[in-house]
């Protein structure tokens, strides 16, 4: 589960995916159903998963990543680093402050000095808080990445290995089992990279040290509760920088508002326990405003000469007023009879698939807020269904921009009128837009994709 970073996280343990424009989407590393941990077990190397203790130095021998002792490039003045060495050592101190929150939250004082007893900052994580990939992956690669044969063989074992429990879950939440069988699968290779560092610690970390220090605080005290509580151990609360635990990646905070415990043996244990994992993810879904026996959406083609500035999240509508405007399904099926309202997504402009997404797919975003992601979780279930790859071809030839060409491509929208944020070679929707009201402006496509061809365009205006 996964969330961004930069908003309210909620579980993950793959990447914070900082949902970049076009599609690219920077392997960054945390998602934590909050973070963006997605990928980011399966990109970050194993010195990145260690919960071992940084110092403030880089080290100059072998063994897990240290932290680089230089500034944040978020240029957060708690990011720089004379302010992270200051807060590291006033972590003790930090960590201390919070009894009395931890007191109110129920927690006896004997749980709290044990949990936090020898706790040190592993300030490695804050370069990770503060990465910015130099170039990022298209979509494409991505799916490519996460929706394998090999996974897919997995995926299918799984399904047939825990069957039992995924029928009483289906029964009971109405959650489709093989979404949940997806998710399993891409946040954490069904359990085979979850992450190993110390969840209390890098929570501890975050929450005394940089610049998310709010969000993180009840991250930690979260994770106190939890252990606390005694429905798991510290060795199994173990999992990405950012917090995100178990095959799902759970934040502890979403542990609290959704892990159930599906077997009743007096233990919500999202870690270990195949029944509470299965069912725990399904309540996730279900609460977020899952719909029982709706898909997520469809893949679509999309007719030439079509007016991309209805690509938008905010425009939707219903099947038959999509089919009225041009658009059929890629596999020549009919849509099914429904008034659900969808939104039309073209990840790759108008080079690649189009899709038509409904209130499925929303939720899946909201276990991790990435396009790219919720996308990659719709197909997985398809293929696990026993669906068939997309239909349309992607736009291959097409490369990723750097983030040096990202950022000029926002200096230059910004020139001419169009871009009125601050380039910071990220992209998201307000760069989408903008981009868009350029292509407008010269008579192409306005679908928002930031092609090396589009910043050949602005550079020649």
């Amino acid at each position: 589960m996964g969330r961004q970073i930069e908003r309210p996280m909620r579980q993950t343990g793959a990447v914070i995916l900082a949902a970049a424009l076009l599609w690219s989407v920077p392997a960054l590393a945390q998602s934590a159903n909050g973070p963006l941990d997605f990928l980011g077990n399966i990109f970050k190397s194993k010195s990145d998963q260690t919960g071992s203790t940084a110092p403030t130095q880089p080290a100059s021998t072998g063994g897990a990543a240290q932290w680089s002792g230089e500034d944040g490039a978020s240029g957060h003045p708690l990011m720089t680093a004379s302010a992270i060495r200051e807060a590291a050592s006033n972590f003790d101190s930090c960590v201390a402050s919070m009894w009395p929150d931890a007191a109110r939250r129920n927690i006896s004082q004997e749980s709290f000095q044990r949990f936090t007893a020898g706790l040190t900052p592993d300030l490695r994580i804050m370069d990770l808080l503060d990465s910015q990939p130099e170039f990022t992956k298209s979509i494409w690669d991505y799916l490519d990445i996460l929706v394998n044969d090999v996974r897919l063989a997995k995926g299918k074992e799984i399904l047939a290995k825990y069957k039992p429990q995924f029928d009483a879950t289906e029964k009971a939440y109405g959650v489709d089992r093989y979404v949940i069988a997806a998710i399993w699968g891409i946040e954490s290779n069904y359990s085979t990279q979850m992450g190993d560092r110390s969840v209390l610690q890098s929570t501890a970390t975050l929450a005394c040290i940089g610049r998310r220090q709010n969000y993180f605080r009840d991250e930690f005290l979260s994770a106190l509760e939890i252990l606390h509580h005694g429905d798991l151990s510290p060795e199994q609360m173990r999992g990405s920088w950012a917090g995100a635990f178990g095959p799902t990646q759970f934040m502890p905070t979403a542990f609290k508002r959704y892990a159930v415990d599906a077997d009743g043996d007096g233990r919500s244990n999202v870690v270990d326990d195949p029944a509470d994992l299965i069912a725990s993810t399904a309540n996730n879904l279900k609460k977020d405003g899952w719909q029982s026996g709706q898909t997520w959406g469809f893949e679509v083609v999309v007719p030439k000469g079509f007016n991309y500035m209805l690509a938008d999240r905010a425009k939707a509508m219903t099947l038959p007023q999509w089919e009225h405007l041009g658009l059929k399904r890629a596999n020549g099926q009919a849509f099914p009879a429904t008034s659900d309202k969808a939104y039309l997504l073209a990840p790759a402009g108008a080079e690649g698939p189009g899709f038509l997404m409904l209130q499925n797919f929303r939720v899946i975003m909201k276990y991790n807020p990435a396009e790219a992601y919720a996308l990659a979780i719709g197909h997985f279930a398809d293929r696990l269904r026993g669906g068939q790859p997309f239909v349309q071809a992607w736009p291959r030839q097409e490369r990723e921009l750097s983030r040096a060409e990202r950022l000029e491509l926002q200096q230059l929208l910004a020139q001419r009128g169009f871009y009125r944020g601050t380039p910071d070679g990220q992209f998201g929707g307000e760069t989408r837009e903008a981009l868009r009201g350029f292509q407008a402006s010269i008579g192409a496509p306005a679908d928002g994709f930031a092609s090396s061809a589009m910043l050949d365009r602005l550079r020649a205006q």
